[in-house]
């Protein structure tokens, strides 16, 4: 029988959890679905990811509005996917933030890649209809940009790792707290989306760069807070994992089918269960594929290429 496509067969509602990390540090977690999180200025808000929609964000919000009623000055978001950034009208936020190749990310395949997410995970896009459309930073930095947050609160820092699950992905760094905010780079207790990455920069420099920060609480993309500094190595370790594994039995395989066979063999007994494996796999497999033979940049997914590519790998 073949497997529902990608996403769309997973209809139940998630249970979220919003923790609070530090004093005015928030993070909101829900079971695998995508993470988001905010952190308190002296008088006003940062607020880390946009969620898929504004229906959805808004949701976020009035929970957060629950223990702060700041302004949100900044909306920083990590990467261009849209169920990270079409939320972000809501914020009413006065800049959004983004690596610079974000911003040419959004512009080259902005509009390809939201009716991909949408037909893969449409759960995720409460009231769809509410999006106004694409979401465009007013603010845009190529290696670090610092946000101070008064009141003896330190700063905030958003830094360029190099190219990982995107060619633009950041991470927001709290020094003072010790407490990262990963986005899409590293994910805890969840499977990794590698259609648009950089698989080898990935596995190698870029979660060096990570790990080089010595964080004590990380929030990644999806899944679960990793806390103390043995959580943290841990989440990053299955990151690379998944990436190693992926690498070694792709370069393996003799064509596409086999380099997804054996990749699924490799990783479904550790991560088979986790959130999004099955979902994510064929185009993770056709990405690397590409990438190991020559393609530099991810192509762009489409509605039509998804369909494709699912029924040659999974179905």
């Amino acid at each position: 029988m073949a497997k529902p496509f990608a996403s769309s067969a997973d209809l139940g509602e998630k249970r979220q959890s919003l923790e609070v990390l530090a004093p005015g540090v928030y993070a909101l977690t829900a079971e695998g679905d995508p993470n988001v999180g905010a952190i308190e200025g002296e008088d006003f808000l940062v607020c880390f990811e946009a969620l898929a929609t504004p229906v959805a964000a808004r949701a976020w919000l009035a929970r957060l509005r629950e223990h702060t009623d700041k302004p949100v000055r900044y909306l920083v978001l990590s990467h261009y996917h849209a169920v990270r950034v079409l939320g972000a009208s809501a914020f009413g936020a006065d800049l959004i933030v983004t690596h610079e190749r974000t911003r040419g990310l959004i512009a080259e395949r902005g509009e390809q890649d939201w009716a991909s997410e949408y037909a893969r995970m449409p759960r995720l896009f409460q009231e769809p209809d509410s999006i106004p459309g694409l979401t465009w930073p007013t603010v845009t930095f190529s290696d670090r940009f610092t946000i101070d947050l008064g009141g003896g609160r330190g700063d905030l820092v958003l830094q360029y790792c190099g190219r990982g699950h995107t060619e633009g992905d950041l991470v927001a760094w709290l020094p003072q707290q010790r407490i990262m905010f990963a986005g899409d780079l590293v994910e805890s207790q969840a499977a990794l989306y590698t259609g648009d990455a950089f698989h080898r920069d990935w596995a190698s420099s870029t979660l060096d760069r990570v790990a080089s920060f010595g964080a004590e609480t990380l929030v990644g993309g999806r899944g679960a807070v990793a806390r103390g500094e043995a959580g943290v190595a841990a989440a990053i370790g299955q990151t690379r994992d998944f990436l190693t594994v992926m690498l070694h039995e792709t370069r393996a395989a003799g064509s596409l089918k086999e380099a997804f066979e054996r990749t699924h063999r490799a990783l479904e007994p550790r991560y088979g269960k986790w959130p999004i494996f099955e979902h994510c796999l064929p185009f993770n497999v056709s990405r690397l594929w590409d990438e190991l033979h020559g393609v530099e940049r991810p192509r762009i997914w489409t509605a039509e290429r998804d369909r494709q590519v699912w029924d040659e790998l999974q179905s």
